[in-house]
């Protein structure tokens, strides 16, 4: 028996992704999202525009935690700019730091003790 194609054809059904349902989809000029490539004057009003989209999508979550799992280096996703994201970031990898160190919040040492 022949082995299947890891290409499948376009004529398949494919299961739904979270992108399939965003706002920005809607839009012919989805440049928008990436103010970065915008005179530097227009970068501001550029960011704002984007983010009125994103306050309007049924999948702002999902957008914004699959940029943060990329980590998506550009462009607004998930309501956020560059900065946000990045920002965002250290604050969640500070918390889990700080969680990890509470007694009884799974030290790592404590772990492998069995203790924690």
């Amino acid at each position: 028996m022949p082995r299947p194609s890891r290409y499948a054809p376009d004529t398949l059904s494919r299961a739904p992704h979270w992108s399939d349902r965003a706002a920005c989809r809607e839009l012919d000029d989805r440049s928008i999202f990436f103010p970065e490539d915008f005179p530097k004057g227009l970068v501001l009003l550029v960011t704002r525009e984007a983010k009125a989209v994103c306050v309007r999508c049924p999948v702002i979550e999902a957008c914004l935690e699959a940029a943060l799992e990329r980590p998506e280096p550009n462009g607004v996703w998930g309501g956020l700019d560059k900065d946000e994201r990045q920002t965002f970031r250290r604050r969640q990898q500070r918390r889990r730091r700080r969680n990890s160190r509470r007694p009884g919040g799974g030290d790592v040492a404590e772990v492998a003790a069995g203790t924690g």
